[in-house]
């Protein structure tokens, strides 16, 4: 089973045999004022390499995480003795990850039982690294699924600029490309460059939009969008939303509005509450993290523009308080940069270790 196919699979139902995407149009540009993922060419919607390839293209992505990590413990312990100060240096480069202050902790306890003024390899020290991310992240690594229900609804959250309308692109292209009929509602009404986003998207890809003019109502467009889906014989429909965290009551009283909207037409709706989180912000996806799990009831994390920071461990420390599952992650343009979330691979690409 291709990596795409693990992202969209529906629980309890056949799987569909694979559609060709339509013709693509040459793209055109979106003036988009809040930086984003830059829209990736119609045919990037070709089958990944295989996971050995994945991993390489992962690594590749978190080389700048790994690399300021690697780098900095090699320089601490290579020939040294284990002592309170290199144990403090180490403590001091997990913490600049974004890995967490209990992350940190129990990596340094980790490494000091029983090798206490002692030398010990740099790479002991990063297969003791990729261990303790893995154990984080195994219990969260959730292959995304869908049920039965006809359409899906899946609301889609997160801060502008998050790349939140750009995956929802990528989500619906991989999902076309597998089969299913897809379409997008745009109810981030108050940017004009969203809604043109999701419009191209859908153009591109084959796929219905349900948009209207800057300032709309959002909940009653998300109302609307779904009596078409079911009209229609949509199998997934993405609702992209909204991002401002400058009045977070307003975001909690738009976000509250539309899900109530959503009930009226199915009371288990939205099936699917997707988080898209900008790794590049570091602890301000923490915080993003525990607003929106709070205001929209997150059921699932992606995680965008991995390859964009040195702080890659925020995921790790996101998963660890927050316990959300982690269903894919992003690091890079094209589509098949993102890719169903793997714990494991995930440990050991940003520890600076080979495949297992």
């Amino acid at each position: 089973m291709s990596f795409f196919r693990k992202l969209f699979t529906r629980a309890s139902a056949k799987e569909q045999q694979e559609a060709p995407l339509p013709a693509a149009e040459d793209a055109v540009a979106v003036p988009e004022p809040i930086a984003e993922e830059p829209t990736p060419a119609p045919e990037a919607v070709a089958e990944p390499a295989p996971r050995s390839g994945w991993f390489s293209r992962l690594s590749e992505g978190l080389s700048k995480s790994s690399r300021s990590i690697t780098g900095s413990i090699t320089s601490i312990f290579t020939k040294k003795k284990l002592d309170k100060a290199t144990l403090q240096d180490l403590e001091d480069v997990l913490l600049q990850a974004d890995l967490g202050l209990p992350m940190a902790e129990r990596i340094v306890r980790e490494v000091s039982s029983g090798r206490y003024d002692k030398e010990i390899d740099p790479e002991e020290v990063k297969r003791i690294l990729a261990d303790e991310v893995s154990k984080v992240l195994k219990p969260v690594e959730v292959p995304f699924t869908f049920g039965s229900e006809k359409p899906f609804i899946i609301l889609v959250v997160g801060v502008n600029g998050a790349g939140k309308t750009t995956t929802i692109g990528k989500l619906g292209a991989i999902a076309r490309a597998e089969g299913h009929k897809v379409m997008f509602a745009a109810c981030d009404t108050f940017r004009a460059a969203a809604i043109e986003q999701l419009n191209v998207w859908g153009g591109r890809i084959g796929a219905k939009v349900m948009s209207r003019p800057t300032g709309a109502d959002a909940s009653g467009l998300a109302f609307d969008a779904i009596a078409e889906a079911r009209a229609d014989g949509t199998d997934i429909l993405f609702i992209d939303t909204a991002g401002r965290l400058q009045n977070k009551q307003y975001l909690m009283d738009e976000l509250d509005k539309i899900v109530r909207v959503i009930k009226k037409q199915d009371e288990k709706a939205p099936h699917a509450v997707l988080l898209v989180l900008d790794a590049t912000t570091g602890q301000n996806a923490m915080a993003q993290a525990d607003i929106f799990t709070k205001v929209a009831g997150v059921t699932g994390l992606i995680m965008t523009k991995l390859d964009g920071t040195a702080r890659g461990g925020i995921l790790v420390a996101i998963a660890e308080r927050f316990k959300i599952p982690v269903h894919a992650i992003g690091v890079g343009e094209k589509i098949e940069d993102l890719q169903p979330f793997d714990a494991e691979g995930f440990a050991r690409a940003i520890s600076g270790l080979e495949e297992a």
